[in-house]
This record gives structure tokens, C-alpha cells and sequence, in this order.
């Protein structure tokens, strides 16, 4: 049985960073060392003031220690962990990427005087990681509380009438469903459909992110870039077939074929 640092160090780089951002956060806030308000998104504070900094920091805050709290912590532990460690396996820029646009598409939903519930976009980012979840494993089996067992198809939705019941509001969990949605219809249903990739992770950053985690694979003789290592990235990209509902992959280069 691992120890709880095994289990942390053992955990993928975005899931780790998010998780534990979102907890700093929060037990800072708890030991009164900020208050919230500072981190909120607020957009007259964001174009009056150039407070840019909300549009990134809102996302880190899930609320007081609580149930719903620990629920979503766990959320990111399980499920986020699971699609980066799976699904997008050694394709780290990809994870980070459909978590960027996640976030931006939030921005814009919410900048909808409609939709605006909320200052802090934290619960409907993670709720977007469980929708995406669920799509990718849409045949996994949920055991919820012990007392339903479920596809995982349905599990973002099950969640959704809980948090109804419990007297959560609805419109956080909606949101990151339809977040979820529009990356899922643009990087697998659209593809699908068509062939073509709407979605892509932009070269250059896939690149930097390349260079920066994995350095190993670039070769940087004499100012020289081993491009075959890029190209793999190129490869991943393509749109991901399915069969019964899972990723079957088209390439995996072993680290051995990309630094020769």
C-alpha cells in the first residue's frame, strides 16, 4: 500500500498542479491569509483597473472546506487523473490545452449577463473534467454513494440532479457540461464527421511544452532541433478514432524511436 507521498509524486503534472492549487487556495483562505475577493472574476475590476490576474485565479477557488468541497477535490484526483494518464497519455500539451480552452470558454459564458452565477469558474472547470470523462469512458461502471450503479455516461448528469437536490445551484454544473461538450463535438464528434480537427494544440506551444517536460527528446546539437520529436506531436494530433467507445491510437512512438 502506497503512502500518501507515493500517491501524490505518483500523480500526472496538470491533475497534481491544479489539485493543488485549488487546496492551497482554499486552506489559505481558512488561515486568513487572503480573502477571495482578490481572486474573483470580476470583469469591471479586469478592463477598468488591467486586474488581469482574476481571469486566471478564480479557477482556483472551490469554496470552504466542505463536502461538496472535498467531492470536487476528488473529482480532479479521480477523473482528471484518469484522462491524463490515459486518454491522453504522453500527451501532456493536449491535457493542458483542453484545459485552457475549457477555461476560456467559461470566461465567455459567463461574461453572458444570463449565465453569470458566480465570481470563482473552479467548480464548472472540474465539472467540464468529469463531462469529458465520462464521454471517453462512457461504459465504465459508477458506483454512486452505494446506492445506484451507473454507466459513466450518465454520471455527469446524476451529479447534477444531486447537487439540485442538496440545493446547489444548477448553473456552475451546467456550464462546465457545455464547456465539456464543445471541446468533445470539436476534437472527436467533428473529426469523426469530417476528418477534420478544429481543435488542434497549437504547434508552438506543443513545442515549448515538448521542450520544456520532455527535453530529453529534442536534440539540441549544434543549434539543431531533433524535429522528428515535434512531428510526433503532429501525429497525436490527428483525429482519434473509435471503436465501442474507446481511443484507439493511430501512432505511439516509444521513446526509443523518437531519439533514435
Amino acid at each position: 500500500m502506497s503512502t500518501p507521498a507515493e500517491f501524490y509524486n505518483s500523480l500526472p503534472p496538470i491533475s497534481k498542479a491544479y489539485g493543488t492549487m485549488c487546496l492551497v487556495a482554499t486552506t489559505a483562505f481558512h488561515l486568513g491569509l487572503f480573502p477571495p475577493v482578490y481572486t474573483a472574476l470580476r470583469y469591471e475590476y479586469v478592463f477598468k483597473h488591467f486586474e488581469v490576474w482574476r481571469l486566471v485565479t478564480n479557477f482556483f477557488f472551490l469554496g470552504k472546506f466542505s463536502i461538496n468541497f472535498g467531492i470536487h477535490l476528488l473529482m480532479i484526483a479521480r477523473y482528471g487523473v484518469q484522462l491524463e494518464k490515459g486518454v491522453f497519455e504522453r500527451r501532456t500539451a493536449d491535457f493542458l490545452w483542453m484545459m485552457i480552452f475549457g477555461a476560456l470558454t467559461l470566461l465567455v459564458l459567463s461574461a453572458i449577463p444570463l449565465l453569470w452565477t458566480t465570481p470563482f469558474l473552479g467548480v464548472s472547470l472540474v465539472f467540464m473534467l468529469l463531462y469529458v470523462w465520462s464521454r471517453e469512458f462512457p461504459n465504465a461502471k459508477i458506483n454512486l454513494y452505494g446506492l445506484v450503479q451507473l454507466k459513466a455516461f450518465y454520471f455527469p448528469w446524476a451529479m447534477l440532479a444531486l447537487d439540485v437536490i442538496f440545493g446547489s445551484p444548477i448553473l456552475p454544473d451546467l456550464l462546465g457540461i457545455v464547456a465539456g461538450h464543445l471541446y468533445y463535438f470539436l476534437t472527436v464528434l467533428h473529426p469523426l464527421a469530417t476528418g477534420k480537427n478544429l481543435l488542434k494544440t497549437p504547434i508552438w506551444y506543443a513545442a515549448g511544452s515538448l521542450f520544456c517536460t520532455r527535453h530529453k527528446f529534442l536534440n539540441l546539437h549544434d543549434a539543431g532541433i531533433n524535429w522528428l520529436a515535434v512531428s510526433e506531436l503532429d501525429i497525436r494530433q490527428q483525429p482519434r478514432p473509435r471503436l465501442n467507445g474507446q481511443l484507439v491510437r493511430l501512432v505511439q512512438l516509444s521513446e526509443e524511436e523518437v531519439t533514435g
